[in-house]
């Protein structure tokens, strides 16, 4: 028994250092100089270098040609997505997207919750998004998007608080960008609530409308959100109901695999 204690508490301590500069990159809104990078993980510049040699070596992470900064690399990100894969909520609701997807004619994604919003994970794209793409592992806003209403309706304040503020920082720099008041957000959160899912018109995207709703685990704890989202000439008054319904019925499937009480809120219309 000592021994396997012993063995248990050993570790690889240069695994953890590198760790430490991996944490700075994913942490970062993009590629970051060397210096940087080096001030945030609190290592000298020397030695974090050695450490980004190695990574890029392995496609962990990258360094930009023209200006020398780095970022996550392919291998990080098929490691990030390889990751999303083994959670169940990722596998189990596939099949029903692409059912939806189907049904609809629209793109249908899933967005698991991250320490910067809301991540897709997962997508079935649909016959009428046009040259429109939905990337896996792009981070949605979170006051603009039908999904971020719907992680800000059923995630508690403390958890979504940072990745608001933070968007709220950013969209105070761009310009045309409209930021809702207080006021103009608790109610869109309060609408969410009461009707079950979210539901946004050429928000994000001007010619593009989006439908999301909650999937809730076991526990009735938001698990993730899918959303569906198609053009605006298509996805009519009539059709945006229907397509409301159908969102909720997919998301009730789902929870209630995930072992929800009652499986959702298909039974808002």
């Amino acid at each position: 028994m000592p021994a396997d204690t012993e063995q248990s508490r050993r570790r690889v301590q240069s695994i953890e250092v590198g760790f430490r500069v991996l944490r700075v990159l994913r942490m970062a809104e993009g590629a970051l100089p060397l210096r940087e990078i080096a001030a945030r993980a609190g290592m000298p510049s020397s030695k974090v270098h050695l450490y980004l040699v190695s990574f890029v070596r392995e496609n962990m992470a990258y360094q930009d040609p023209e200006t020398g900064h780095y970022g996550l690399g392919s291998f990080a990100i098929q490691l990030g997505l390889a990751a999303i894969r083994q959670l169940d909520v990722v596998d189990i609701a596939q099949e029903v997207m692409t059912e939806l997807r189907d049904k609809t004619d629209c793109a249908i994604y899933l967005s698991l919750w991250g320490d910067r919003g809301p991540c897709i994970v997962a997508k079935a794209d649909g016959q009428l998004q046009g040259a429109f793409q939905i990337r896996l592992g792009y981070i949605l806003p979170l006051t603009t998007t039908a999904t971020g209403l719907v992680f800000l309706a059923h995630l508690p304040e403390y958890e979504t608080q940072r990745a608001l503020d933070a968007q709220q920082a950013y969209d105070k720099n761009r310009e045309n960008v409209s930021t809702p008041s207080e006021a103009e957000l608790a109610q869109r959160i309060a609408e969410v609530r009461a009707n079950g899912f979210g539901s946004t018109v050429g928000m994000l995207h001007r010619n593009f409308a989006g439908v999301a709703a909650p999937i809730f685990d076991y526990s009735h704890q938001v698990a993730a959100t899918l959303t569906l989202l198609g053009p605006t000439d298509f996805v009519t008054k009539t059709r945006l109901k229907e397509f409301q319904k159908l969102v909720l019925n997919a998301t009730a499937s789902i929870s209630e695999r995930m072992g929800a009480h009652g499986g959702g809120e298909a039974e808002k219309s």
